[in-house]
């Protein structure tokens, strides 16, 4: 049984590693929605914006959500899609 784990394990850090590449966002810029579009994205979530910017080639968001904590989120400039959000308390 012991030759089954090795394999199983390191199917397991492929799938992992996989669904955590997308770092970046590689869209052509005619692609991208505004930055207005990205603000009434995020109101309509309940969040209130302090500042969007690129990184990485994605839109990156810091505000407050609707209970008032904290976030930074990466957005996909052209689905904005959220990829990554990460919460501070």
């Amino acid at each position: 049984m012991k030759t089954g784990l090795l394999p199983r394990v390191a199917l397991a850090l492929m799938a992992a590693t996989s669904v955590q590449a997308r770092d970046d966002c590689d869209i052509a810029i005619s692609e991208w929605q505004p930055r207005e579009a990205v603000r009434a994205m995020a109101e309509d979530r309940g969040w209130r914006l302090k500042r969007i910017k690129i990184e990485d080639g994605c839109y990156e968001v810091y505000g407050t959500d609707k209970e008032g904590r904290r976030f930074e989120a990466k957005i996909d400039p052209a689905t904005l899609e959220v990829i990554e959000i990460e919460q501070h308390r």
